[in-house]
């Protein structure tokens, strides 16, 4: 299907925002909110979240990316990836506008973005599914137990690691060191002011945007990612997440070779193509 694409300036608070509209020709009734995460702005890495709007357009979904506050070309101040509500409201404000015959609106997020859009989408009505990749809970402990299990406990299965520590060729004093670090910093602190006290409630959050967000959700994660790796240990080990992402709301997809950012040009296609399946999926 052809498409066009629009340069967008729209204002957030006293600020300007910009950002990309792609939209296919003849009615478009879903869209999809690519939101930006981390220190990016709205190509993504390996021009990812272009190439994403671009697919989904040719198959007749509206697609939109833009800059937060502070980041790329938009004005303003930068600011946390929890504290972009006004952002988000302005975009899905201006998104809505651009293609008038748009009934729902899917909200995409990769990392930090993801923990966003989970955290904002039950305050707005007009978000009908959440597509959320390598979610953000990052903790202390909770790396350093990811880590030691899908890292440490995987090199030790390795035969060139053995031959490598066989032929002198691995600094082993400095692995241990490193391993021995890890296992204290799994069992640190979560008393409130602690590092892991601040990131278990932006995980109270999170469950708490999953649980009065009505919607329907999709999770995409990265096998060969820990951050990725993170939040399905706490997923699948966490009693009341468990039960939230085993309703037949949640759609649970894997890549497991991909790495966080899925730099390589099939796993940003089998990205593509789960989300456009599943945003067509929606029910009306």
């Amino acid at each position: 299907m052809e498409f066009e694409e629009r340069a967008l300036c729209f204002p957030c608070q006293d600020d300007w925002l910009y950002g990309v509209l792609s939209l296919p020709q003849g009615p478009c009734d879903r869209g999809v909110l690519i939101v930006v995460g981390g220190p990016q702005y709205r190509a993504g890495s390996h021009r990812q979240f272009t190439l994403l709007a671009r697919s989904l357009a040719a198959q007749g979904i509206a697609a939109m990316r833009f800059d937060y506050r502070g980041m790329g070309d938009s004005e303003g101040d930068a600011r946390s990836f929890d504290a972009v509500e006004d952002d988000l409201r302005a975009a899905i404000d201006h998104f809505t506008a651009a293609v008038p015959g748009m009934r729902q609106v899917v909200l995409w997020g990769l990392c930090d973005a993801a923990s966003a859009i989970l955290m904002y989408a039950p305050g707005d009505k007009r978000v009908s599914g959440l597509a959320l990749l390598n979610p953000w809970v990052r903790t202390p402990d909770g790396l350093a137990r990811t880590t030691l299990k899908h890292y440490y406990r995987g090199r030790l299965r390795e035969a060139d690691f053995w031959r490598q520590v066989v032929r002198g060729r691995f600094e082993l004093r400095r692995s241990l060191t490193s391993m021995f670090g890890l296992v204290r910093a799994a069992f640190g602190s979560s008393a409130p002011g602690s590092a892991n006290g601040a990131s278990s409630a932006l995980r109270e959050r999170m469950h708490a945007g999953m649980r009065q967000f009505g919607g329907q959700v999709l999770v995409i994660v990265s096998g060969a990612d820990l951050t990725g790796r993170e939040f399905c240990d706490l997923a699948d080990n966490t009693p009341q997440w468990k039960r939230l992402l085993d309703t037949p709301r949640v759609t649970r997809r894997q890549l497991d070779h991909a790495d966080h950012t899925f730099s390589r040009r099939d796993w940003r296609d089998q990205v593509a193509a789960w989300t456009d399946a599943w945003v067509k999926s929606l029910p009306d």
